[in-house]
């Protein structure tokens, strides 16, 4: 049967707002963790009733802020192969291909164990642990990285690290597009600041010879 003229425009126009409202919320929520769901309606340019239609609640729209920021974590952990280069290389390959999500999201920080819970927040980092494990531990094995920590611990370090970092891009203090944070990564896995440049540079330069359209 075939679908009434107005129902394919109509849903077109919800997922647009739906898209606006987050998009509105990841920038609001950073600026103000308390805002009103009616604060964000008007920021978001849709009356209440419409914001109200796609996220019922508080809770409903961190967890559709919450689920994107998962869904886009696990596809740049999917972006970044590690198991084909130095450690070095991987680690600031990863680093800088997570830098971009956490920065779009860093909002969720302010928000994460208060609204969202400790559970939940370790859900949507986890394929993002695991990965830097791994990286870690090949670098432990290979000399690349100090073995001063285990994997699993010195992951957990560079991620409270990677936190901090965030949050000072937040309040402003930091303006970063990933290379310094991957910088200080190789430095506290144990490589020395010299060669951490040097391979991070190499790194974000061959990252973006890659995102450049080829030319026929």
């Amino acid at each position: 049967m075939s679908q009434p003229a107005g129902r394919v425009p109509q849903r077109r126009n919800a997922r647009s707002n739906r898209a606006r409202i987050l998009a509105t919320a990841r920038q609001e929520l950073g600026r103000n963790p308390d805002i009103t769901l009616e604060e964000l309606a008007r920021a978001s340019g849709v009356v209440r009733r419409t914001l109200f239609g796609h996220f019922p609640g508080r809770a409903a729209l961190l967890e559709a802020l919450a689920e994107e920021a998962s869904e886009a974590l696990r596809a740049a952990v999917a972006s970044a192969p590690q198991a084909t280069e130095p450690a070095g290389r991987a680690l600031a390959r990863f680093v800088l291909a997570m830098w971009p999500v956490g920065d779009r999201y860093r909002m969720l920080l302010a928000l994460a164990h208060r609204d969202l819970g400790k559970e939940r927040v370790a859900e949507i980092l986890q394929p993002a642990r695991a990965a830097a494990t791994v990286i870690l531990e090949r670098g432990q094995r290979d000399g690349a990285f100090h073995t001063h920590l285990p994997p699993a611990v010195l992951s957990a370090a560079l991620e409270a690290l990677t936190v901090a970092l965030l949050e000072e891009v937040n309040t402003g203090a930091l303006e970063d597009d990933g290379t310094r944070a991957a910088v200080v990564m190789l430095i506290a896995a144990g490589v020395p600041e010299k060669q951490a440049r040097l391979v991070v540079e190499d790194v974000a330069a061959d990252r973006e010879q890659a995102q450049e359209p080829s030319q026929e």
